[in-house]
């Protein structure tokens, strides 16, 4: 067993960039382990490096065919049109860069670890995770390999079932419903802004799936709104599924500072939930996913492990710890000037408001399929 929570993170993503133009031209899972560090919370002794997955590992889920077509495109640095069109590698958001295979292979590698080191319960925390657009046999939504996914399949490998899947990202989490919608043994839940890439995720899809129930949520969404959510959906559904393991996929671009989506959570909205979310299963896998502000990924992404471990969270930051954000470049065109305390504190102010009529009729709609309204 797992007795305290673990990390797992890599040195591949110091360096390792998708390309300077693109939303994850950013430094996210070095700068939170960094940070963590700095702030005296990650104690060696739990600390795992990732691997990265063997090509025999990935094809549990992906077409193998797909999976030397990345590899490929890593050695040579490029692929034909006629695969780029079939892979979506090279295309749509999925650039070929230097770590092309490294860097999602070891992502996923990360997340059959944790799912191995869960076998008797536990908590692991994997920020590099969360890669939930994957297809079997195509990149999707800068996803290359389905992490989420192989996690989910390595826990039911070990016997270990049924499992709740609940994906915060501000992006529906389409790849993960997609291979597990029809499974009962697997809840996937989605909280997402309506409307937003890949236009999916709506709460009518989800009705004609035995194990999806879909959250789509208007701009604006707020702390109250995401609290009401959880409290009177997401919960009552992870507790009707007794679920043996848990995962999250805590992407953060629902945060009011990223510039990828029109949500207005704060980061202490993640925190509550994965603080109600863990004692409901003996295993819990948290995930990273989307986040394109660098800032508040890293102040985000700290946190959580913060509460993983039940830390107290500074009121400011000390000055190492500043330093460190201070010193990160955010050049890119959807770059936002840096408030003080982007590089001062954690803590978000709290970002509330009335709960709108809108999410309300939304939730009552998602769950009619389950008569809990």
């Amino acid at each position: 067993m797992v007795t305290r929570p673990h990390f797992i993170a890599s040195e591949i993503y110091r360096k390792s960039r998708y390309g300077a133009k693109h939303p994850l031209s950013i430094p996210r899972v070095s700068l939170v382990a960094d940070m963590i560090r700095l702030l005296g919370w990650l104690d060696e002794a739990v600390y795992r490096d990732g691997p990265v997955a063997t090509p025999a590992q990935l094809a549990r889920f992906h077409d193998p065919t797909y999976i030397e077509a990345v590899r490929r495109a890593e050695r040579t640095g490029s692929l034909s049109d006629e695969e780029r069109r079939r892979w979506n590698v090279g295309a749509g958001g999925n650039p070929i860069y230097g770590e092309v295979y490294r860097r999602p292979a070891t992502a996923a590698g990360s997340s059959i670890l944790a799912a191995e080191m869960l076998r008797e319960g536990g908590i692991v925390h994997s920020p590099a995770g969360g890669t939930h657009h994957g297809r079997p046999d195509r990149a999707s939504g800068f996803c290359y390999f389905n992490d989420p996914v192989l996690g989910i399949l390595t826990l039911l490998d070990q016997g270990i079932t049924p499992i709740a899947y609940i994906d915060l990202d501000a992006h529906h989490g389409d790849g993960v419903e997609a291979a597990f919608g029809d499974d009962p043994r697997v809840l996937t839940l989605s909280v997402h802004q309506e409307g937003l890439w890949p236009r999916t995720g709506t709460v009518e899809r989800a009705r004609s799936l035995v194990g999806a129930v879909n959250f789509p949520v208007p701009e604006g969404f707020h702390d109250d709104e995401f609290a009401y959510v959880l409290e009177s959906a997401v919960l009552p559904l992870v507790v009707d599924h007794a679920p043996a393991a848990i995962v999250i996929q805590c992407g953060v671009d629902g945060l009011f500072e990223d510039p990828l989506s029109k949500l207005a959570l704060s980061n202490g909205s993640y925190w509550r939930a994965v603080d109600m979310l863990r004692p409901l299963a003996p295993r819990l896998l948290v995930l990273g996913g989307g986040g394109y502000n660098p800032f508040a990924v890293a102040r985000a992404w700290s946190g959580v492990w913060a509460r993983l471990n039940h830390l107290e969270i500074p009121d400011r930051l000390p000055k190492q710890a500043e330093s460190l954000l201070r010193a990160v470049p955010w050049r890119h065109s959807m770059a936002r000037s840096a408030p003080n305390h982007w590089f001062t504190t954690l803590a978000d102010r709290p970002r509330g408001g009335p709960i709108r009529e809108p999410v309300r009729a939304m939730i009552r709609e998602a769950l009619w399929k389950k008569a809990l309204v």
